[in-house]
């Protein structure tokens, strides 16, 4: 059924040109030379029988990352200001894997406050986000900035190290995480956490040089 609509597809589009649209008609013959090499590409390429599969937008699927990262940065902040707009919505956008509108309101919102260090986190976790894991000089920036407007907040070295360990740049990742795990106090509640993470990373490196 589908060679009948592909056929009669060429058909129409042969009389259009040639009739409608007055092609000339000395060029009818290249024109249906035309139709036929299309016809013979699909017949050699085409699957018209398979099923379709249309493949959803990349920044819609995450695999829950969006999400996880939202929480652990609220967990890790000494306080999570809810009532700034710019930062609820921009979560809300990369909780849902949408990770370039999500950077993209943050950047407003530390253009109209540079010492928003919440903001600025957020942005360079999108930013990761949207590169799908890989960490860029321009989420270096931002967590660099975050980590300046609020030197005595975990979130960007903890960050900053996960998105260079993602990025398969474990040693300076490892480095982040052991420097801020020497200036978390102990009775801090993100300690054990970040100190068990440490120790798996510690364990994967030395299985790795063993192996090698």
């Amino acid at each position: 059924m589908s060679w009948v609509f592909v056929i009669g597809l060429a058909v129409i589009i042969f009389v259009l040109l040639a009739m409608v649209l007055k092609a000339p008609r000395s060029s009818w013959e290249l024109l249906g030379a035309a139709l036929l090499l299309g016809i013979a590409g699909y017949a050699w390429q085409g699957s018209p029988a398979q099923r379709g599969a249309p493949k959803p937008p990349a920044e819609t699927i995450d695999g829950g990352k969006g999400a996880g990262d939202v929480a652990e940065r609220q967990k890790l902040a000494d306080s999570v200001p809810m009532s700034d707009r710019d930062l609820v919505v921009a979560d809300a956008l990369a909780r849902h894997g949408q990770f370039a509108d999500s950077a993209e309101f943050l950047r407003g919102a530390v253009q109209r406050n540079p010492n928003n260090a919440e903001a600025w986190l957020a942005m360079a976790n999108s930013l990761v986000g949207h590169a799908e894991g890989t960490i860029s000089p321009a989420a270096i920036y931002a967590y660099d900035q975050a980590e300046r407007a609020a030197p005595g907040s975990p979130g960007p070295a903890f960050f900053k190290g996960l998105a260079l360990i993602r990025s398969g740049r474990i040693d300076e990742g490892r480095k982040a995480w052991a420097g801020l795990l020497a200036r978390t106090p102990p009775d801090a509640p993100w300690r054990a956490d970040l100190q068990a993470r440490v120790a798996e990373l510690d364990g994967f490196l030395s299985r790795a040089q063993a192996a090698q």
